[in-house]
C-alpha cells in the first residue's frame, strides 16, 4: 500500500509541473490523509526529491533524483502489460538471474527487473556487462510467448529493433543493429541483448530478454578498453537522459512490436532489421562454433538467421561472433 501512495504521490507532483499543490488537493488525488502525504513527503526528501513547502500555497517538486525505481518509471508509462509489475533493486549481481526466479515462481508477462547497479552482468557467450551505478539502464524483461521453440531467436531481433526505435525516437542519433543483439552508434556498442529461455520439447515455458544500455556513463571514467569499443547515449549527445523517461519508451516500443509479432508475425520485424542493421553488404567474418567464414552479409532468412554469401554458397548463420571494417564495438 504504501509504494502505491508513493507511486501516486509523484506521479500527483510530476504533473503539477512543479507549480504549488496544497496538501488538501494532494490529499484529495492521492486519496489518503494530509497526515500520510506528509510522512511520505519527507520519506522522499531523504531519497534525494527536492520538495519545496511553503505557507498557504502547499508543495511543489523541484528536483528529481535520476532513478529507475517504481515511482519514477509509473508515470511515464503508457504500456497495457510491460513494466506494470516491476522489482526494483539498489544492487544485484544480474537482473537475468533475478528475472528466471520471479519467472518460476509464476511472474506475468511483462513483468520487470531493473537494478541500479549489476556486479555480474551477463553478455552473450558468458561475458561480463560493465554495469556502473545510476548510469544506465540495467532490465530484464519476462515474455510467455505462445510460439514454437524453434521461432525463439526471432525474439532478440524483436527487441533489437524496439530499443533501436526507442532510442532513435528519444534522442536522435544514428543506432545501427549489429547482428544480432547489439546496438552501435558510430560503430561503438551503446545497448546489448541477451535472450535467455527456459522450454522443453516444442514448448517455451518463458523468455526472459536481458538489456543494457549505456546511458548516463561519463565515458572518461571507463577503462581504457572499454573506450575503444563503447560508448554512452550521454558522450554522444552531450548532456545525460532521464533514464525513467527512457525506460518507459522503451518498453512502449517493445510491447507494440511484440504485439504486432504475435498478430503478424515475423516479416515485419525482418523487414525494419534489415533496414537498420549496419551490417548487410558488408563483408564480414563470422566465427561459429563450425569454424568460420568469410562473405557478403546479405539479409535474414524467416527463421532469424543471417545469410552469408560465401565463396562455398551461401551460410545460413544462426550463433556467430561478427567482425568487419567498419565494426570497433568488440563485446562488452
Amino acid at each position: 500500500m504504501g509504494q502505491s501512495i508513493r507511486n501516486e504521490l509523484i506521479r500527483v507532483l510530476i504533473a503539477s509541473d512543479a507549480t504549488f499543490l496544497s496538501g488538501e488537493e494532494i490529499s484529495r488525488k492521492v486519496g489518503v490523509s494530509r497526515a500520510a502525504i506528509w510522512k511520505h513527503i519527507e520519506e522522499l526528501r531523504q531519497e534525494g526529491y527536492e520538495i519545496e513547502a511553503r505557507p498557504r500555497h502547499g508543495y511543489r517538486l523541484v528536483y528529481r533524483p535520476d532513478r529507475v525505481a517504481p515511482e519514477e518509471i509509473y508515470p511515464h508509462l503508457q504500456t497495457v502489460a510491460f513494466g506494470r509489475e516491476i522489482r526494483y533493486l539498489v544492487q544485484t549481481d544480474s537482473t537475468q538471474i533475478v528475472a528466471h526466479q520471479w519467472a518460476r515462481e509464476g511472474a506475468p508477462e511483462g513483468a520487470i527487473v531493473i537494478a541500479e547497479e549489476q556486479h555480474q552482468g551477463r553478455g552473450r557467450m558468458g561475458r561480463v556487462w560493465h554495469s556502473p551505478p545510476q548510469t544506465g539502464i540495467w532490465m530484464s524483461v519476462i515474455l510467455r510467448p505462445p510460439i514454437p521453440l524453434s521461432h525463439a531467436p526471432h525474439l532478440t531481433l524483436l527487441a533489437s529493433v524496439a530499443v533501436r526505435r526507442a532510442l532513435a525516437k528519444l534522442t536522435e542519433l544514428p543506432v545501427k543493429i549489429k547482428w544480432p543483439n547489439d546496438l552501435l552508434i558510430n560503430g561503438k556498442k551503446v545497448c546489448g541483448i541477451l535472450t535467455e529461455l527456459r522450454g522443453e520439447q516444442d514448448q517455451i515455458h518463458y523468455v526472459i530478454v536481458g538489456m543494457g544500455i549505456n546511458v548516463n556513463a561519463q565515458v572518461a571514467d571507463w577503462p581504457d578498453w572499454l573506450k575503444e569499443v563503447g560508448t554512452s547515449l550521454r558522450h554522444e549527445l552531450g548532456r545525460p537522459i532521464h533514464r525513467a523517461s527512457l525506460l518507459a519508451e522503451i518498453l512502449a516500443e517493445l510491447e507494440q512490436s511484440y504485439q504486432g509479432y504475435l498478430e503478424r508475425g515475423f516479416a515485419p520485424i525482418r523487414e525494419e532489421w534489415q533496414q537498420m542493421a549496419g551490417i548487410l553488404g558488408e563483408q564480414i567474418t563470422a566465427r561459429t562454433s563450425q569454424g568460420s567464414y568469410t562473405g557478403i552479409a546479405e539479409q535474414l532468412n524467416e527463421h532469424g538467421a543471417l545469410l552469408l554469401r560465401t565463396e562455398q554458397g551461401v551460410v545460413p548463420v544462426y550463433s556467430a561472433e561478427i567482425e568487419w571494417q567498419g565494426d570497433s564495438s568488440g563485446e562488452n
